[in-house]
């Protein structure tokens, strides 16, 4: 049984992480495939969104197998790198891999440790009423090492996130959402519908002014403000070049829907 499943209708990619006997925890095995599924989506022009689940009703992801990575990456040998050959983070997306496409995470359950890592690296975030969200490593004399310390203080305010982290202590969803961690709350019958809706939404909006606002956004953060504001510039100025950027005012202009190209 693969433990990745990459699903695409139309121009939106689900990749599944399919291990729902283990709360979808991430192995060796399931995460190399992550990292051959998020390098797919991000190298194939024909898809713009991708959508990122967990098998069942349980669980988005548990985060690491710890039964299986903590005794193959934590040997006591400091200089020991517990993370793959790929040199990526946890599930691929969460460090080294760069897709300026939007994704979202559709949380189904139980987000916790990686899991949440992994969805914090999606830029929306749509969760079940039974989904509860943690950082939870501390618990186990380890700690968050795919993004969770630097992600989380930058989605929720500072002493929630300190809490999180080093309490281990996971929060529902409702408070998730109260805190901003998440955009919406949806039955879970209605997950998969509301995240493909949400999804659809994102593929009627010019692709490529997506990607330089998502990037503008998440490099800028990392800049101080007179220098994020130069290179929104800089990407505002490089769309003004393409064709989607002449037929999107164009369509405005004759009142019609537009059609992007991706280029």
């Amino acid at each position: 049984m693969a433990t990745v499943l990459y699903e695409q209708k139309d121009r939106v990619v689900t990749i599944t992480m399919n291990r729902p006997e283990a709360m979808n925890a991430i192995d060796p095995e399931t995460h190399e495939a992550l990292v051959t599924a998020w390098t797919r989506f991000r190298d194939d022009d024909s898809a713009w969104v991708a959508i990122l689940t967990g098998s069942g009703d349980k669980a988005f992801s548990a985060g690491a197998d710890l039964k299986k990575m903590i005794p193959a990456g934590f040997t006591g040998n400091r200089s020991y790198n517990p993370v793959s050959h790929t040199g990526l983070g946890l599930g691929g997306i969460t460090r080294g891999l760069e897709i300026w496409k939007p994704m979202i995470a559709a949380i189904n359950g139980f987000c916790l440790a990686g899991g949440l890592e992994q969805a914090l690296a999606c830029d929306l975030r749509i969760a079940a009423p039974h989904a509860r969200f943690g950082l939870t490593e501390v618990r186990w004399a380890i700690m968050p090492g795919a993004g969770g310390t630097q992600r989380l203080p930058r989605a929720v305010p500072l002493a929630r996130a300190m809490e999180m982290i080093l309490t281990a202590e996971p929060i529902p969803a409702d408070e998730a959402l109260r805190l901003g961690l998440i955009n919406k709350v949806v039955p879970l019958p209605e997950l998969m519908p509301a995240a493909r809706s949400l999804a659809e939404t994102l593929c009627e909006r010019g692709p490529l002014a997506l990607r330089a606002a998502k990037e503008a956004v998440i490099r800028g953060l990392s800049l101080p403000l007179d220098d994020g504001l130069r290179l929104e510039a800089l990407l505002a100025g490089t769309l003004r070049g393409t064709e989607d950027a002449v037929e999107g005012p164009k369509a405005f202009a004759e009142k019609r829907k537009p059609t992007f190209k991706a280029r």
